[in-house]
């Protein structure tokens, strides 16, 4: 009688027994994490794959880390003048960043850039009696 040291209810009468050994069994990869062990021979080990459960990240023979800042994407997902905050860096969080312009925070967007406006006549640079006109508010124009 032949029977599988690692999973005794495993038993050959007649021959060697059909043994496997499935390194996920034991959840090497944590929460968060499709484990897939693509050769379950026990003399295969290391092979197996960590997937972070709704994306592609995926390391071999140990966890992933599933983290995706998207404010440290390239290019820059918010524009000039404009701060980016991800509120949640979990890898199958998606769109979820916020772009706030420097110059006004209350001008706010979520998954893009915030539309900034500078207004140079808001400081009265013509002084008393006259009119002050901006025709390009664009922040990234000056004068």
């Amino acid at each position: 009688t032949c029977t599988c040291d690692n999973d005794k209810s495993i038993v050959k009468m007649d021959g060697p027994a059909t043994c496997t050994k499935d390194e996920c069994s034991s959840n090497p990869c944590g929460a968060g994490q499709d484990c897939n062990d693509p050769n379950n021979s026990p003399s295969s080990t290391g092979d197996y794959t960590c997937t972070c459960t709704g994306t592609t990240i995926k390391v071999t023979g140990g966890p992933a880390t599933c983290t995706n800042d998207e404010c440290t994407a390239m290019p820059a997902p918010c524009g000039t003048g404009q701060t980016c905050n991800d509120p949640d860096t979990a890898a199958n969080m998606l769109h979820d960043f916020t772009c706030t312009c420097d110059n006004d925070k209350s001008v706010k967007k979520t998954d893009g850039p915030a539309t900034c406006t500078k207004d140079e006549c808001s400081t009265n640079p013509c002084g008393t009696g006259q009119d002050c006109n901006d025709p390009n508010n664009s922040p990234s124009s000056t004068g």
